[in-house]
């Protein structure tokens, strides 16, 4: 508010739902998301008026963007509100004065490793808007300990994002998936090293729809259509309606649930004749994936030629895209012990691995390859060419007459997670954004590559293979598969 007497003039309220919810939330970490047009960025503007507003000069903030082009439309926004209540504009510093003496600053992150230069800062609020154009968590973990105040002012951290983007499967894990719904307080826990307390850090996720902007939607009642407008149907739905669970740009499309991913006890199903062989693509600061795959010889009721990953070893801290940095001696022992449980629960054994042929690469000692050999762990050079491992991946997806050619069993949570949230590359549609988690990706279609598939000329002419005593075809497979994941009675084996 701004005037003399008893004339005010109202600036900027927070609009009843969500953006007061903002404004009023004491938790230390808030993700105020969903749709577009949900008062997002008016939100974060706001907040940081009432926190300057109640601490003056003490308060100190900084607002980031992954670039600072995509600041422009958020300092000019500013401009028609902290210019009206006497907030001072410094061009040269991109750094806004308040009356009282706060500040806050306008920043871009364009590399994760930008965020270092902040060590050493203070702020009392640290704002990130669009969040889920940043691939990985890193730069906003790092920012984390900028947040102090030694006068005691409450800090927190603000972030804003829609659904969509390269950080959207990190921000879905964060935020979204613990409470799809929001507005529920979630807590970390830490240990002080110092004296042994149990330190709490709280967040929460306020959701964020365009039917809460009011002021959008009677000021210009035709933004719905203009967003119709604007690309594919997910895409429209994901920014009306704020689904995180639907993803525009998707570069496997084709990735359907209900036929791709298998129950666990399938692997109870599995012959033991059935060729084993492993898929693996090597991480230390980010995560290594290791898939077993069974190839179908067509006596089971899969197609002959289909290939199924029956387990996955995904080396993740569980933090988004990091890894375990374990040493390569460990990774291979530890997918020798895979091997051999797998032997002996399920009377399965591994032939063969075909694994990323950057780890058979010499620099000044053994390679990768050779450390894991020496503890009984082999592995063969895969073809790792993108486009055509894509385009195998592709079109085992697709299959032949909607049957694919390709499987998961359900127990396989890293690759059923991060592989239908794979973007496009913007400057090549052919090949898939490599910000995104894509190691699971990649260690699949090495293993599709070790196993080129064409489309199988006698399938192709509809002849059917005569159904053997007591088996299974995988129509009866998928029925009932789609039977039980729409919650329908009977049994699927």
């Amino acid at each position: 508010m701004a005037g003399n007497g008893s004339e005010q003039l109202v600036v900027w309220k927070p609009q009843p739902g969500p953006q007061e919810a903002l404004i009023a939330c004491p938790i230390f970490e808030v993700f105020y998301g969903g749709a577009r047009g949900g008062g997002k960025t008016d939100g974060s503007i706001g907040d940081w008026l009432a926190h300057s507003g109640q601490y003056g000069e003490n308060a100190i903030g900084v607002f980031f963007r992954r670039t600072f082009k995509q600041l422009s439309e958020v300092i000019a926004r500013t401009h028609t509100i902290y210019g009206k209540v006497g907030g001072k504009w410094n061009g040269e510093r991109s750094e806004w004065t308040m009356p009282r003496g706060g500040r806050l600053l306008f920043r871009y992150l364009e590399r994760d490793r930008d965020a270092e230069n902040y060590q050493g800062h203070n702020y009392t609020r640290v704002y990130f808007e669009e969040v889920t154009n940043f691939p990985s968590p890193d730069p906003i973990d790092k920012l984390r300990a900028t947040l102090r105040s030694a006068k005691g002012v409450p800090v927190g951290m603000r972030l804003t994002g829609n659904p969509g983007g390269p950080g959207h499967s990190w921000v879905k894990k964060r935020y979204i998936d613990p409470h799809p719904a929001g507005y529920k307080v979630l807590t970390d826990k830490f240990e002080n090293p110092f004296n042994g307390e149990i330190i709490e850090l709280e967040r929460i996720f306020i959701p964020a729809k365009l039917s809460d902007n009011k002021l959008l939607m009677d000021n210009q009642p035709t933004y719905v259509a203009q967003l119709q407008q604007t690309g594919s149907k997910q895409l429209v739905d994901a920014w009306l309606r704020g689904l995180w669970d639907i993803i525009d740009g998707a570069f496997f499309a084709e990735f359907d649930p209900i036929k791709h991913i298998l129950p666990a006890d399938f692997i109870t199903k599995i012959p033991s004749h059935t060729l084993i062989f492993r898929g693996f693509d090597w991480g230390y600061a980010r995560p290594f994936s290791c898939g077993w795959y069974a190839v179908s010889d067509g006596s089971w009721s899969l197609p002959r030629g289909a290939i199924v990953k029956i387990q996955e070893w995904y080396g993740s801290t569980g933090r988004p895209n990091e890894g375990m940095r374990l040493d390569a001696p460990l990774v291979g022992q530890g997918i020798r012990a895979k091997d051999l449980e797998l032997e002996e629960r399920f009377n399965l054994r591994t032939k063969y691995g075909a694994a990323d042929p950057s780890i058979f690469i010499r620099d000044g000692g053994p390679s990768i390859a050779e450390q894991m050999a020496g503890v009984g762990c082999i592995w063969q050079r895969a073809d790792n060419k993108r486009i055509p491992g894509w385009a195998q991946m592709h079109s085992r997806l697709t299959g032949i007459s909607g049957i694919p050619m390709l499987y998961f069993l359900e127990t396989c949570d890293d690759t059923i997670r991060t592989l239908p949230l794979l973007q496009h590359d913007q400057r090549n549609a052919e090949d898939l954004d490599t910000e995104g988690e894509d190691h699971a990706g990649d260690e699949t279609r090495y293993a599709c590559m070790s196993r080129p598939w064409v489309l199988d000329a006698v399938l192709e002419r509809g002849i059917q293979f005569p159904k053997l005593p007591g088996q299974l075809t995988f129509n009866d497979v998928l029925k009932m598969n789609r039977r039980k994941r729409l919650g329908e009675q009977g049994e699927l084996w």
